[in-house]
Order: C-alpha cells, then sequence, then structure tokens
C-alpha cells in the first residue's frame, strides 16, 4: 500500500523534484510514523491516524490525494514552534482505516470535524494541500467548525478540464483501466480497490459552486503555482467568488511547492497566518 501511494503522489502529481522517500531535507522527527506521538481516534466508523506537534491556536495541516502525514513534514516541522499542528491521515489513505466503498470529500471533511470535536478544539485554522485545500473549503462551507482562516493550495472547485489542465484526468483515467484490469487478473500486489477510490475522488469530485464559496466566513488565501495541474484562471475564479480571500500564483513553480520549494511555500502561509487580515468584503 505505501509503495502504491508513493507511486500515485509521484505519477498523478508530477513533481518529479521531490520524493517522499528521498526527501531534501532530512528532518529529526519522522512524521507520520512517530510511535511517540502517533494516536488513533475512531470517527464516523474508521479509526483515524493523527499526531499532534506544538503549542499555541490549533493549525489543521491536511494532505493530498494518496498521501500521509509524513508528505507535509516540512509543513508541520516549519509550523510546529508557532501554532498547535494537527495533522492526519486522511480516511483511507497513511494509517487511516477506509470502511467504505464510495470515498467522498464530504465524508473526509466530516471525519475533519470530528476529529476536531474530538480534540475539544474551539477555534481552528487550517492549510490544505491538493485534496487537503478541498477539504479546508468544504470545511468552511460547512461552517460545523469555527475556522479563522483557510490556506487552499492548489485546490479545484470542479474535476473537468475548465479547472484542470487536460493531461492529469487522461493519466488519472489510464490509472483506473490498469487498476481494473488488475482486479480481472486477480492481482493482490496492491490494494487496487482503494486506488480505484482515489481515482474516482480525482475524476468525478468535488462539485463545489460559487454560492457555494461565498458561505464561507473565514479568510481564506488561495494558492498555485503557474505550472500547477490547477489552471490559473480557475484559481482567479475561486478567488472572485470568494467573501474574504486572497490570492498567490507562484511564479516557476507547480503543484509540488510544498516539498520542492517549502521554505517559500511555508513563509507565504506563515505571512497569511500572521498578519490581520483587513480585505474588505465583497459587494
Amino acid at each position: 500500500m505505501k509503495n502504491s501511494i508513493i507511486d500515485k503522489i509521484i505519477f498523478f502529481l508530477l513533481v518529479m523534484q521531490f520524493s517522499i522517500i528521498n526527501a531534501q531535507i532530512k528532518l529529526d522527527t519522522d512524521y507520520g510514523n512517530n510511535k511517540a506521538i502517533g494516536k488513533y481516534v475512531e470517527i464516523n466508523g474508521a479509526k483515524i491516524y493523527y499526531e499532534e506537534y506544538g503549542k499555541g491556536e490549533p493549525l489543521l495541516i491536511i494532505h493530498g490525494c494518496g498521501a500521509d502525514i509524513k508528505s507535509m513534514e516540512y509543513q508541520i516541522d516549519y509550523f510546529k514552534d508557532k501554532y498547535r499542528v494537527i495533522a492526519a491521515d486522511s480516511r483511507g489513505q497513511g494509517k487511516s482505516e477506509l470502511k467504505t466503498d464510495s470515498l467522498t470529500y464530504t465524508q473526509i471533511a466530516k471525519d475533519w470535524e470530528g476529529l476536531v470535536k474530538h480534540l475539544q478544539l474551539d477555534s481552528i485554522n487550517i492549510l490544505g494541500w491538493s485534496d487537503g485545500g478541498i477539504i479546508g473549503l468544504k470545511m468552511g462551507i460547512s461552517n460545523k467548525t469555527k475556522i479563522k482562516k483557510i490556506i487552499a493550495m492548489g485546490a479545484n472547485l470542479r474535476p473537468d478540464t475548465t479547472a484542470v489542465n487536460s493531461w492529469a484526468p487522461e493519466k488519472v483515467r489510464k490509472m483506473q483501466a490498469e487498476a481494473w484490469e488488475m482486479i480481472k487478473k486477480g492481482d493482490t500486489s496492491r490494494d487496487w480497490k482503494m486506488e480505484l477510490q482515489l481515482d474516482g475522488l480525482l475524476l468525478n469530485q468535488p462539485d463545489i459552486n460559487h454560492s457555494d464559496l461565498k458561505k464561507i466566513s473565514a479568510s481564506v488565501l488561495i494558492m498555485v503555482g503557474d505550472r500547477d495541474i490547477i489552471k490559473n484562471e480557475h484559481a482567479v475564479e475561486i478567488f472572485n467568488n470568494l467573501p474574504k480571500g486572497q490570492l498567490c500564483i507562484m511564479p516557476g513553480m507547480n503543484h509540488g511547492a510544498p516539498r520542492n520549494k517549502p521554505k517559500i511555500f511555508n513563509e507565504i502561509v506563515n505571512r497569511f497566518l500572521s498578519e490581520k487580515f483587513d480585505y474588505e468584503r465583497r459587494k
């Protein structure tokens, strides 16, 4: 399963500059595999694995599709001295159980809301990458938890080519076809059914409209690289429909900026989190 996850990250996200196995910087803490810190909690019928670091305002750090806590290690390491960082493996990924045959972003968002409730957090900030950004937006829309600020890196409102570059879904369809073929052959080298559910997330979800975005009361920073999977104009579309939004299109960067350009990425996020948001609400 672990090798499958790494393959999916490298293949789909096309961030060849990094590898979860061969990280740019060797960190002292093995984030995502910290036996002294890691805990499980049952939420909505599934065991969810999470780790906590630091003190202060809670900051949820949410990884992307097919990844896990370790993929966000540079963000955890940077922000743990400034916030109470809470990172989890989303349902069916990393060490967390799946317990469904129809995985959705709505379900994952509900799991995160359940974790917030379990930890008795009064208010939170959210930093989400890719699928994590989508989940952050959905949590802001549902308004089940008090959210101060959301950073959504490489998020999209819908899976079609008005939002994402066409080569991305094409590659996922090839992976989907491979998974079906391996299931027919009876191959057990990977959890192919789980692969199909992850592919389904990428190909068929999310479905967020402009009126949904207008429900978000939190301040939101939309981030993409100008060479991202997400189209630049789609990032602008999201920004234009937020009541309290900021937009950052990072020059010369791709979807993998949190790992292949962590210093720049983290500094931008830190500025947004630490400075007062005084942008007037759009009429």
